[in-house]
This record gives C-alpha cells, sequence and structure tokens, in this order.
C-alpha cells in the first residue's frame, strides 16, 4: 500500500518546536517509505483562525525543508463533506441538538470528567421538541451509536487498541459558531483525503476512538495510527502555544540554522533544555 500521512494544524498561531516535530515525524513517516505527504489546513474556528498565521505554516515548514504533495487543502472549503456526514447521522437517528452551554455542564453536578474535560450529562438528549431555533450544537448520542456499531478496535504501531469513546460522552460534531467539531471533521477528511497513516501526538490518542466509531458510522477506512511523544519544556510540561513555547519563526530570528534544528529533532537532540517527553 502507498503510504499517506499528514500534517493539518489550526492557523490560531504561529507554529512552535512541537508543531515541528509532528510534522518532521509524518513527512519523514512518508519520505522513507517512499509515500504521499500531505498539508491540510484546518481553518474552521472562524473566532481565531487568521490568514497571518497560514502564511506563517507555509513559511516555517519550507524554512525546515518539509515541502508537502499534492493540492493544499483548506477545511473551510470543504464544509459540503461535513454537512453531508451530519446529514447522514440525522437519518440513523444518531445525532441531537443541543443547546446548553459550558456554563450549563459546568454547573451540572451529574458531570463526571473525561479525558478532554466534563463529560456532557446528556441534558438534551431524547427532549419530545427540542428548540431548534435557539443557537444549538449538534451532539453524537454514543450509547446509542455504539450499540449499532458494536465494539470496534484500531491499530497504534503494531498494538491493537479497543475503542472506548464512552469516556467522552455525547461529544458534540458541529458546534453552534462552527460547521463541524475537529472529531468530525478530522475523520471525514483523512478518509476524503486517502490518508493511510496518521502520524500525531500522544495527546490525541484517546481521541481515537471517537474518530474509529465515526469510521464505522460513516462506513469510512481506518488508517493505521502512530502517536508519537510531546517535546517537553525543562520542567516537564508539554509545549503548547497557550504557555508561551517559542515559536519556529522566534528561532528563525535568532538565526538558527534550519537543516541543524531539524536534524536535531531527528536524533532527539532540542534547543533550550527541552526533551522528549515520556508515553
Amino acid at each position: 500500500m502507498h503510504p499517506v500521512t499528514r500534517f493539518a494544524p489550526s492557523p490560531t498561531g504561529r507554529l512552535h518546536l512541537g508543531h515541528a516535530y509532528s510534522a518532521l515525524m509524518a513527512h519523514d513517516f512518508a519520505r522513507e517509505r517512499e509515500g504521499t505527504f500531505l498539508l491540510r489546513i484546518e481553518d474552521i474556528d472562524p473566532g481565531r483562525t487568521r490568514a497571518a498565521f497560514v502564511d506563517g505554516i507555509f513559511e516555517d515548514l519550507l524554512w525546515l525543508g518539509l515541502e508537502w504533495d499534492g493540492e493544499l487543502v483548506y477545511q473551510s472549503e470543504r464544509l459540503d463533506l461535513y454537512a453531508a456526514a451530519l446529514e447522514t447521522l440525522k437519518r440513523q437517528n444518531l445525532i441531537y441538538p443541543c443547546c446548553c452551554t459550558r456554563a450549563d455542564i459546568a454547573a451540572s453536578t451529574s458531570a463526571p470528567h473525561g479525558p478532554e474535560r466534563q463529560v456532557y450529562p446528556g441534558t438534551c438528549r431524547g427532549l419530545a421538541e427540542p428548540d431548534l431555533d435557539r443557537p444549538h450544537a449538534w451532539r453524537l448520542d454514543v450509547a446509542k451509536a455504539m450499540a449499532r456499531a458494536g465494539p470496534l478496535y484500531w491499530m497504534d504501531d503494531h498494538t491493537e487498541a479497543q475503542a472506548e469513546p464512552e469516556r467522552f460522552g455525547d461529544v458534540v460534531l458541529a458546534r453552534k459558531d462552527a460547521p463541524a467539531s475537529y472529531h468530525l471533521a478530522v475523520t471525514v477528511d483523512d478518509a476524503a483525503q486517502g490518508v493511510t497513516d496518521v502520524v500525531r501526538g500522544r495527546d490525541l490518542y484517546a481521541c481515537t476512538d471517537v474518530h474509529r466509531l465515526l469510521q464505522a458510522l460513516l462506513d469510512l477506512p481506518t488508517p493505521a495510527y502512530h502517536h508519537h511523544v510531546l517535546l517537553a519544556d525543562a520542567e516537564g510540561g508539554r509545549l503548547a502555544k497557550r504557555h508561551g513555547a517559542p515559536t519556529i519563526a522566534d528561532l528563525r530570528d535568532q538565526g538558527m540554522d534550519p537543516a541543524e534544528l531539524v536534524e536535531g529533532l531527528r536524533a532527539g537532540r532540542l534547543p533550550f533544555g527541552y526533551s522528549l517527553g515520556r508515553d
């Protein structure tokens, strides 16, 4: 099989060293197997996406020497695909409208915590007459979906994992302010682009359970997954935009040699006291 990988950043800030490592892992996986490396811009968050950050992604990847293959894909141009997937799930009676706010969920005493955050307690599930005139999201009835799909499995490198999407509760598939959630868009796009191998950070490992369920419900192929370790700072914290991790643009402005940086990333030699975290 011809391997196809992808790097799919969200243009909500400049890329940092952790992004560079993830892009490099996906790039090298494809290149070492004479495969295809795709770039997808996940730009469907209207409140945070900026055109300047899209340009920055191109600039940073090319500075690092990571060239992508084929057509550049923008999620904002693929809304019809997400709408079609939602319609399929509606016909199966597997999604429902939800008008609850984050404050409503946080105030609920019956909402346990899952891998991402507080799990939705199902307040709007089963309402006889939901008010569709109010702003609403669309949620997946996970229990009903799992009953239909049956036991599901996926491969992370050479290890089989059983999907446990119930830990997330009834996940949002279309937000009030966006036509699709991360879970739905990434699942649809990976299938549409023929991605055979998803190379991404360990922080997204648990999300694969939800993606595997959606693949079963939408009759989509299941790629192989390869979740790499994350980069950590000197205190052991994960590098992240919100924590002020230095950007690739910062490193370029400081005169860092990109070939030396990439060679170091491949060898696990990182600047500034950073390290490869543990699984």
